[in-house]
């Protein structure tokens, strides 16, 4: 078993294309014993993106805390506390924070 708080995990900047003012901890991978699953928590500055980009699996998100909008394909939705989003795989998707925004 792990059982950690996510703030203890150590944050890592993301530097991809069109990443700005964004950090990432990988809270459960694979190294923990979830080959299958991966927790991450994004940490998004005021004013900061996430990179736009797609992959070949479906992403799910939750939105801990903060507002921005989430860019999915050619759709873009006002994203705030308690919101999910599920993006479909091979579909282009970002966010770009109004505030402070922290999701899963």
């Amino acid at each position: 078993m792990k059982h950690v708080h996510y703030m203890d995990q150590e944050p890592e900047k993301i530097d991809a294309d069109g990443a700005k003012g964004v950090v990432i901890r990988h809270v459960l991978t694979e190294k923990d014993g979830a080959p299958n699953f991966n927790l991450r928590v994004l940490t998004i500055e005021a004013g900061g993106q996430t990179p736009d980009h797609s992959h070949p699996w479906e992403h799910e998100f939750f939105v801990l805390k903060g507002k921005g909008v989430c860019v999915t394909g050619d759709r873009e939705a006002e994203a705030g506390e308690g919101d999910v989003i599920l993006v479909p795989q091979d579909v282009r998707h970002c966010f770009r924070a109004s505030t402070e925004m922290e999701v899963i």
